[in-house]
């Protein structure tokens, strides 16, 4: 049965003038939607409604050589048994269509969003864009397809239908799979977007929770903030009125700046796992392009298949993409000021949950950080805050006894040495190798150590004073 939403009997009524009027003509509905989204049932339900057989071909089984044939031999067969054609496959905004008499008067050609099917002499094209399912069809859909979602806990089953906005053949694949739980439906459904991006992206894997997020009360509340809009956007972006007020920037983009190891990627892997959700790190290399134009082509690309997935992307090194325009001073500085014109737009109209992470933030161009949301500062720790993680960290790799034992020498780290998370970090997992390797429990020496190597990468060390005195505090 085909969705309410979908204009099935407006299409058919279409179809039919076109092909019975007074110039009884040739008519081809070109549905587009994502795959999945049920264009060759909404073709089926249309074909019902005229009263006809449907005959479905896949393009992409036939070779190229003999497209012009089988083309011919399929409109001749439609013309002899009365039944409107579709035509499904990737490769069908590729074809060549060729101009065959006798041909059935309904024809149907199914593409996904974007793509733009070559023109049939003698045929007119009408084109529907078949929507996903909303909130309220797609709780249905669920309901309908695996009816023992009626047992499942109402808050872990809402959270998979306002998250996830999957499309009608999603649910059903999701239902073959015999699927007992909620948290089993969000694995399958995510785990079928993952090659959508291709190599345009990779997947980050994200394994940290809020507690392990050790920042101030003031970043924190921000970044909660983002997470409940990013929770609840879908539903309120449904409204009429929403939609109307806002015509456009219903996506959500965060701008995360601060120093190297300051939580920036992390706070991205909370904020997507808290969501249910799959991180993906656009890969910089893939999209950026010396040649004027293709940077945007890749950008745009990567938007257009990831609004159509439950994704939250994270631009690391933002200010390489979203730079400042230059003064021009020819043609080139022209093009590339339209290239970053370009990128501005097409971020600010991506519809799905976006952030942006950069080392330098007087880089990015001020008319975009105008249209983010939030635009927020990841500050170097203060003494409190690295003390915080180095408990935490050590607590967790090295046990509560050794915790006990360093305490001490910790609070003269965290207020003496001013570093980084990501420093404290690595710094720690050099001194438990360097434990491991002397075989004896981590002690402050070896917290040293570690700490004096992460110096090192930003051309800073421990002079002999300061080893001498902290390591002395040790003893």
């Amino acid at each position: 049965a085909p969705l309410a939403a979908w204009p099935v009997s407006e299409m058919a009524d279409l179809l039919a003038r076109t092909a019975d009027g007074k110039r009884a003509g040739r008519a081809r509905l070109i549905v587009s939607g994502p795959p999945g989204s049920g264009r060759r049932t909404f073709a089926a339900c249309v074909s019902a409604e005229l009263e006809l057989p449907l005959l479905v071909i896949d393009a992409d089984r036939i070779d190229e050589g003999d497209w012009p044939r089988l083309f011919v031999r399929a409109q001749r067969q439609a013309y002899l048994n009365r039944c409107a054609l579709a035509w499904c496959g990737e490769s069908v905004p590729a074809r060549v269509w060729p101009q065959v008499a006798p041909c059935f008067p309904v024809q149907f050609v199914t593409c996904e969003p974007g793509q733009q099917i070559p023109p049939t002499p003698g045929s007119v094209d009408y084109r529907i864009d078949i929507p996903l399912p909303t909130v309220d069809e797609r709780r249905e859909l669920w309901r309908r397809y695996i009816p023992a979602t009626a047992t499942w806990p109402v808050s872990a089953f809402e959270t998979l239908v306002t998250q996830h906005r999957v499309t009608v053949g999603e649910i059903a694949a999701a239902a073959r799979m015999d699927i007992t739980s909620p948290n089993q439906a969000a694995a399958v459904v995510r785990q079928a977007h993952h090659h959508r991006l291709g190599k345009l992206a990779q997947p980050l894997e994200c394994p940290f929770d809020w507690d392990d997020l050790v920042i101030n009360d003031d970043l924190r509340q921000a970044l909660e903030d983002l997470e409940y809009e990013a929770r609840e956007r879908v539903a309120f972006w449904e409204r009429p009125e929403a939609r109307r007020l806002f015509p456009q920037g219903r996506g959500l983009l965060g701008l995360f700046s601060g120093p190297p190891g300051t939580g920036k990627s992390m706070a991205a892997q909370v904020i997507a796992a808290s969501l249910g959700l799959d991180l993906f790190r656009i890969d910089l290399a893939t999209v950026v392009s010396k040649y004027v134009g293709e940077t945007s082509q890749n950008l745009e690309r990567i938007l257009s298949r990831a609004e159509r997935m439950d994704v939250v992307l994270l631009f690391d090194e933002a200010d390489a993409l979203f730079g400042k325009r230059t003064e021009i001073r020819d043609a080139h500085d022209r093009f590339a000021n339209t290239d970053t014109g370009y990128l501005l737009q097409a971020i600010e109209s991506y519809d799905g949950v976006a952030i942006l992470a950069t080392n330098k933030r007087g880089n990015i161009d001020p008319a975009f950080i105008r249209r983010i949301r939030y635009v927020l500062e990841f500050p170097k720790p203060d003494a409190t805050l690295r003390l915080r993680i180095w408990r935490r960290l050590i607590g967790e790799l090295a046990g509560p006894e050794r915790l006990e034992t360093l305490d001490a020498n910790l609070a003269l780290l965290a207020g003496e040495l001013e570093v980084t998370g990501a420093q404290i970090k690595f710094a720690i997992l050099a001194a438990l190798f360097a434990a491991r390797r002397d075989g004896e429990p981590l002690a402050m020496r070896h917290l040293l150590r570690g700490l004096g190597r992460e110096l090192m990468k930003e051309g800073r060390a421990l002079s002999d004073r300061e080893w001498e005195r902290l390591a002395g505090h040790g003893r």
